[in-house]
């Protein structure tokens, strides 16, 4: 007897709500930098140089064989931990029906409840929950943006890995001529040293290089306190800069209204805030112009989408930090008629098979299932701890 296509399509609704994960491994790689990288927090003493990424990675696979990817990671400390955390909570998704990410993302959260809701608790929810996404949509044979209900095929993408306090300026400079040949649009460079002096200096030579056509940005990490922060942007104002990003305290919502009423030059901040709550509180106290959420820092994608949601129902502009191998996917989906902007890092680079075109200044949407991504050999060796649960036989 054959089936008519709605019954074909019920019986297909039905094999997914029957499947369950049987298989969720987690694994700890550390990702040496070809050289440690410091930006104004060094320059400050409050924190070392950078000499390595730690990344969480989650491998999911149903009983019928589909499989997800995602991780998390963190800059300088907590590594160790949150692998612990992680592996502490993976058999949670075990026998679970992987199309349940909501209910699956609360399990987790509540699981963690009494170590808070931000923090190294989304940190660790966040491989989970981007492998779930990454597998609901390798199974549906689309890749993770056209899910999503993408609304662009590319989007304008700027680096920010070339342009470090520790690098010096005729390397900057340098750096500037790859990333042009490239195809990248724009450029971002580090400031916040303890004599502006220098960053206008550095930002002038920057600016002559680049012309008044090509967009640049920069980020001074949080280090100006709020009488800084506002001779900073004055003095910033004729370079006819994209954003000032994270020039106070994150969580300083009354230092960034002041400022963004009294500066010429937009907003940005938000890559330090590990919740939807936190990001809500943000936007419900200061106009920025640019929101900056990290899908892996708050929590995975669903999280990351409801952020999305409050800053377009705002009009704000995008532009998600890190991870671009993640969000170019989510910021595709935008549902506000600006686009949003991808920061390009090449550190994370060595640990995928496949690579992200970029041209004419933007950077193209992948169209494989899923984030469309598979670990490197060079991955596996980078590989410092593993831990596997199944579905008992």
């Amino acid at each position: 007897m054959s089936l008519n296509t709605a019954d074909q399509a019920l019986v297909s609704q039905t094999d997914v709500r029957s499947d369950v994960v049987r298989e969720a491994q987690v694994s700890l790689i550390r990702l040496p930098l070809p050289r440690p990288i410091s930006d104004a927090k060094v320059l400050t003493g409050r924190q070392r140089p950078l000499t390595d990424v730690a990344l969480i990675f989650v491998r999911l696979q149903t009983h019928d064989g589909h499989e997800g990817l995602g991780f998390s990671y963190t800059l300088r400390t907590g590594g160790g931990a949150l692998y612990e955390l992680a592996r502490e909570i993976a058999p949670l998704l075990i026998g679970e029906n992987p199309d349940d990410i909501s209910a699956l993302w609360s399990k987790l959260a509540w699981a963690l409840a009494s170590i808070g809701q931000s923090g190294l608790a989304m940190h660790a929810i966040a491989p989970f929950d981007i492998a779930l996404w990454d597998l609901k949509a390798r199974r549906s044979g689309l890749p993770l943006s056209r899910l999503l209900g993408a609304r662009r095929e590319s989007l304008p993408v700027y680096n920010t890995s070339g342009g470090y306090l520790s690098t010096p300026l005729d390397q900057v400079l340098d750096n500037i001529d790859v990333s042009l040949a490239a195809g990248i649009g724009g450029i971002k460079i580090k400031v916040g040293q303890p004599d502006l002096d220098l960053d206008l200096k550095r930002l002038h030579a920057i600016r002559t290089k680049l012309g008044d056509a090509i967009p640049l940005m920069v980020d001074a990490n949080q280090q100006w306190d709020r009488a800084a922060a506002l001779q900073a942007s004055r003095r910033m104002a004729p370079f006819g800069l994209t954003w000032i990003e994270e020039p106070l305290d994150t969580y300083d919502h009354q230092g960034y209204a002041a400022l963004a009423a009294a500066s010429a030059t937009p907003l940005s901040t938000g890559e330090m805030l590990s919740s939807r709550r936190e990001h809500e509180a943000l936007l419900d106290n200061c106009a920025i112009g640019f929101l900056q959420p990290d899908a892996p820092r708050i929590g995975g994608i669903t999280p990351f989408l409801q952020v999305m949601d409050l800053a377009a129902q705002r009009g704000m502009g995008l532009a998600p930090h890190f991870v671009m191998e993640i969000h170019v996917h989510l910021a595709a989906a935008y549902p506000d008629s600006s686009d949003p902007w991808i920061e390009h890092f090449d550190w994370l680079r060595p640990l995928f098979n496949e690579d992200l075109r970029i041209q004419q200044g933007r950077i193209q949407v992948p169209t494989l299932p899923g984030l469309g991504l598979s670990l490197s050999e060079q991955a596996t060796r980078w590989t410092t701890a593993q831990s596997d649960c199944r579905q008992p036989p």
